[in-house]
């Protein structure tokens, strides 16, 4: 597959030839990446996750409760990328309202791992990072929430990019958990994810909690030679599976030998992480999910009453993950339990952007494995918290509000990817995409 860096010295004739072949590949290609095809803008394509707002089009969240609605505006992602001759080309299957770690939550069904037999391509960005290994699309825009973007660029063997909370607009962004969602590129190298990170960042009024920082040209800048002080957390990596932790020491290994300064660091226990997350994340997705009622977009069940018209849509319209989070978000946030929940969930967090800005001090980045394993066989993960425990190493990123970046760097015996991610300080993608490049570099990986 052309990269997006070629991509953009193309003429639109040769784009719009591009988009047919990439609408033809993708319908023989059986991944169920795409789940439509429309078209808005010209220049090189670009795949949209399907909780992004682009005006006209079916956007639905991988939902059935949104199924009939149609986007009236288009989201700041889609204006930046429009204006850096980029088009939003298609929409990529997803976890229902990005809950999941699979893709197996979404109304259209699983979206299938182009690495191996009946395998997941993780979640909740699947479609966007399957679509991305299978040569079915020249790169993605995904969203973020716990790790959204970087275990299906694991699971997949491609770049997957995590902004700093603030750096990217959410305005247009279907959300999920208003305070952990960032948007961000998947692509098939880390400048190709530059080139995209720096088309789609910036200062946005309408969304309130848009950072003003001035804009740095990332991607025409990047240094894979200079050298940083990476920390490691070796108590993390021992919650890895072998294959993991085989990657992980070998990439410590060649990055050394890059001339990198390893330093050994300690953080709490991620079950911290795991905990702390589905507080907040799903007190949150409760309150947002409110809004789906049937009375303003979407589907509308048969009602006779307004109660019943809240009850039946809701109850038809979203699917059992969405359910049972909607339930938990409820239940912290109520009478009784919101002392001993939420509030107690905001303290912990606080501790951990402490701890990991206090490994700031002394390191430019962090390293951490992505996933626990590589990804599972779809149907696998029939028990919720098996699922949960798939985003143990980057909830914490999202919970802290940094910038993270996952960067495949092995395959196991199977031939299925590896990948691993960088961390760094809020506001610093600087540093992070230059330490990605060099560990491009160090580790070679052949897909």
């Amino acid at each position: 597959m052309i990269t997006l860096k070629e991509a953009l010295t193309k003429s639109n004739e040769e784009m719009v030839a591009l988009c047919s072949e990439l609408e033809e590949k993708a319908k023989a290609s059986g991944l169920n990446a795409y789940i439509g095809f429309e078209r808005s803008g010209a220049g090189v394509p670009i795949l949209i996750k399907d909780n992004i707002q682009v005006k006209g089009w079916s956007v639905t969240g991988g939902s059935k409760i949104l199924q009939g609605y149609i986007a009236p505006y288009e989201a700041t992602v889609i204006t930046n990328l429009k204006s850096k001759g980029m088009m939003a080309f298609g929409r990529a299957n997803m976890d229902e309202f990005a809950m999941g770690s699979t893709t197996e939550s979404s109304f259209y069904g699983a979206t299938v791992n182009p690495h191996g037999d009946n395998r997941v391509p993780g979640g909740s960005s699947g479609g966007s990072a399957a679509a991305v290994a299978g040569g079915i699309a020249i790169a993605a825009l995904g969203s973020d929430t716990g790790g959204s973007i970087r275990q299906p660029a694991a699971y997949c063997g491609v770049v997957g990019m995590k902004p700093t909370y603030g750096r990217v607009s959410r305005f247009g962004l279907a959300a999920y958990a208003s305070s952990l969602d960032q948007i961000g590129p998947i692509a098939q190298n880390v400048e190709d994810a530059a080139i995209l990170y720096d088309a789609i960042k910036g200062h946005d009024e309408k969304d309130s909690t848009s950072a003003d920082f001035e804009i740095e040209d990332i991607a025409n800048n990047l240094n894979p030679d200079v050298k940083l002080t990476i920390a490691v957390i070796d108590s993390y990596v021992e919650a890895a599976d072998a294959d993991v932790q085989k990657a992980f020491k070998e990439t410590v290994d060649k990055l050394e030998a890059a001339g990198h300064t390893i330093i050994r660091k300690e953080m709490s226990n991620t079950k911290y992480d795991i905990a702390t997350y589905y507080i907040l994340a799903t007190a949150e997705a409760a309150t947002n999910l409110a809004r789906y009622d049937g009375v303003r977009y979407g589907a509308r069940a048969e009602s006779k009453t307004t109660e019943e018209l809240f009850f039946h849509t809701r109850s038809e319209g979203f699917g059992t993950e969405v359910k049972r989070r909607i339930l938990l978000g409820n239940f912290v946030l109520s009478s009784g339990y919101y002392d001993a929940y939420y509030v107690k969930a905001q303290k912990v967090r606080h501790l951990i952007r402490d701890e990991f800005n206090t490994i700031f001090e002394e390191a430019d980045l962090i390293l951490s494995p992505v996933a626990p394993s590589v990804a599972p066989k779809i149907g696998a993960n029939k028990d919720p918290l098996e699922m949960y425990k798939s985003d143990m190493y980057t909830l914490g990123v999202n919970l802290a509000g940094l910038p993270g970046i996952s960067v495949p760097v092995a395959k196991n015996d199977e031939g299925m990817p590896v990948g691993l991610q960088l961390i760094a300080k809020a506001f610093d993608e600087k540093t992070l995409f230059n330490g990605a490049a060099s560990m491009e570099k160090a580790v070679n990986y052949t897909k």
